[in-house]
Parts: structure tokens; sequence; C-alpha cells
């Protein structure tokens, strides 16, 4: 998969940007706080209706502006997406595919396979279990269009649940409805808890072997998954903590408190790993998104990454780039290194300054 060009018009600090890439290597360099990021971000919004930044569509508008648009052409397997989306700061985002337009945002999922790779990205493995959920739940919703479904659907029945926990705390006749409630958690959970199971399964092997090549087979690293609850235990398990819930006003149990757990040699990295570790870790995984998203989706995504060479050292930017020759590539940096120049291949290159994008070849 590729990304052809893309056109904003008053996104971020972006009055009207119309970019044409390469297929294979792009650079976009300038100083920090320039827009460089603005532009991966809105490439990575293509792919998943979000942006990796704020939960908040108002805030990719142009303050000076009350909407925003992102135009992005793509092709994949022979075929091509035009991706046009309509932020508003106070209504929900409209978005079109060929000129068609979706009746929902999550419709999108799946049409633009993209990785994006981040400085924040490396501190994942030592972040909070939520960081680790998004990453599981923006991967596993690229592949896997019924399990957004019923994650978006999910979160609903959480967010009426705890509703209805707190309501009974005034009214206690209201109690009788947290069966049905409890009835809709339970189903929609054992179906997220089973995907993400088998999901897992096949990131843990990939990713176990990215990491023995990134450390020479020094560490072996064992990814597992840490779920709050069995499918199985799901019924009894809420049942058991009813009186809990009603007491905190909130729903312990359910896929929503899962987690991803890391060893090297039977210790948690995440809480008594080395920096060095994290971030290896944290390498690996990525790179088994890539490996994922070939295997499941029959295409090479697009790689994005984010000012992030300059926070690996040079034996991790050497393996990282070595893995990117059959992947079209945009990178960020603050300016063309030695090493990139050395070492890399580049075929287009962008510098970005205030907002404007000048191409340099």
């Amino acid at each position: 998969m590729i990304i052809k060009s893309l056109e904003l018009d008053g996104y971020r600090n972006y009055e009207d940007l119309k970019i044409e890439f390469n297929q294979h290597t792009n650079i976009i360099h300038g100083n920090n706080a320039q827009g460089k990021t603005n532009i991966l971000e809105s490439i990575f919004v293509c792919g998943t209706t979000k942006s990796h930044r704020t939960n908040r569509d108002k805030e990719l508008i142009n303050f000076k502006r009350e909407e925003s648009h992102i135009r992005a052409y793509f092709e994949k397997n022979d075929m091509t997406y035009q991706i046009d989306m309509h932020l508003k700061k106070n209504k929900a985002k409209g978005i079109a595919v060929n000129g068609v337009l979706l009746r929902k945002a999550i419709d999108l999922y799946g049409i633009v396979n993209c990785v994006l790779f981040s400085p924040e990205d490396l501190n994942i493995i030592k972040n909070s279990p939520g960081e680790r959920r998004k990453f599981l739940d923006i991967l596993i919703s690229m592949m896997d269009k019924v399990y957004i479904k019923n994650l978006v659907e999910y979160n609903k029945i959480i967010e009426n649940r705890n509703k209805l926990l707190k309501d009974i705390a005034y009214d206690k006749s209201l109690i009788g409805l947290l069966d049905i409630w409890d009835k809709k958690l339970c189903d929609c959970g054992k179906q997220i808890i089973i995907t993400r199971k088998k999901f897992i399964n096949d990131l843990k092997i990939i990713t176990s072997d990215m990491h023995k090549s990134l450390t020479g087979n020094k560490e072996d690293l064992l990814i597992d998954y840490e779920q709050n609850v069995n499918e199985d235990d799901m019924e009894n398990e809420v049942f058991l903590n009813r009186d809990r819930d009603l007491y905190l006003k909130n729903t312990s149990i359910g896929p929503h408190r899962d987690d991803l757990i890391f060893l090297i040699n039977d210790i948690d990295i995440r809480k008594y790993g080395s920096q060095g570790q994290q971030r290896t870790a944290a390498l690996s995984l990525k790179l088994a998104e890539i490996e994922l998203i070939k295997k499941n989706k029959n295409t090479k995504p697009i790689l994005l990454l984010d000012d992030v060479l300059s926070e690996l050292d040079s034996d991790r930017q050497n393996y990282l780039l070595n893995s990117l020759k059959d992947i079209q590539t945009i990178i960020t940096c603050t300016g063309i290194d030695e090493f990139v120049k050395n070492r890399f291949k580049i075929d287009k290159v962008f510098r970005v300054e205030e907002g404007k994008v000048i191409s340099e070849s």
C-alpha cells in the first residue's frame, strides 16, 4: 500500500497544503514545531479516524478556522482510494471514500493500512495498561472490522452500566436493570477477549523473533495476555463483583481492564526492565505490527516514522532502516543526518518551515 498525495486545508498549522509522495522513501525535515508531525498525523487519521495525539477533532482544526479538510489518495492491491475527511469543531466528522459518504466513521477501518512509530511508542512498555490496550485495539481494528464494531459497542455498554451504577445510589429500584446490562457486558466482552487472544498468539511469535534478531539472540522476549477475567468465567465474576461495583460506581470486570505482559528471562520489564530493554521491546512490537498487517491484509503498510530515529542507538537504527526496504516510508527528522545520508536510500526530500512544505528533490 502507498499514499500518492495528500491535501490539507485548515488542518493544524496548514492553511493549504498539497504534497506528492514517492512510493519508496520520503524524508520530511525541519526545526521543531514547524508542522512535520502534523503531516504524519493526518495520514494516520485517514487510517484510524483518530489522531494519536488527541481524541478531540477540534484540536486538529486551525485555530482561525471552524472546520478543516483532509484529502488523500492511496493505492492498495491495484485499487485507488480517495479519502475525504471533513472535520468540524462542534459536529461529527464527515468521511467519504471514492466520493461515497460513510454512514459510520468506523467503516473507514481496514481501508488504509499504516503503522505510526513515534518517540512516545518507545515508552509503551512502561506506560499505563491503557496505552497498551490502545495499541492492541488499533492494530486489531485495522485487520478485523467485526472487532472494531464489538469494541465500540462494548465501550457504550461500559458507559451505560457505569451511569446506571451511579443512578442506583440514588434510586435503589433501578437495580433490576443491572441484569440487562450485565448480559450485554458479558456477551460483547467475551467476543473481544476471544479475538484478542487470537491476535496476541500471532503477535507474541513474531515479536519474539524480531527481538532475538535485534539483540543477537541474547534475549528472549515473551508477550502474554494479562486477562482481567477469563471469558468462560465472566458471567460469574461480574455477578460476584456486583456489590463492589455498586460501591465504587464503576465496572471492575471485563476486557477494559486487560493488559499485555512483557517478560525477558521471566523478569517483567514493564516494571524492572532497563530503558534499553524497554525500547528494544517496543521496537520489536512495532516491527511485528508491520508483519501482522502483511500477513492478515495481504498488503505492505505505509510506515510513518515520527522523529524516532534520533531516539535509537546506531544498532537499532541500522536494524530498523534495513527492515524498511520494501515498504513506503515517510520519516520526519530535524535534519538530514549523516547516518541517513550514508546508510539509507532517500527518494524524496521535503523541508518544512512554519506550515509551508518545500520539495528539495
